[in-house]
């Protein structure tokens, strides 16, 4: 059981690590693609 445990938890942290991964790379890009709406904008 303890076993069983352990490894749901560092399942949850994996996920978790993963998604705030993934959150910070979309905000990356969004804030690439707002720069580069902007160039566009002001030549």
């Amino acid at each position: 059981m303890r076993k069983i445990f352990v490894l749901v938890a560092a399942a949850s942290a994996l996920v978790a690590a993963a998604c705030n991964t993934v959150a910070g790379v979309g905000e990356d890009t969004q804030a690439a693609g707002e720069a580069i709406e902007d160039t566009a904008r002001n030549p």
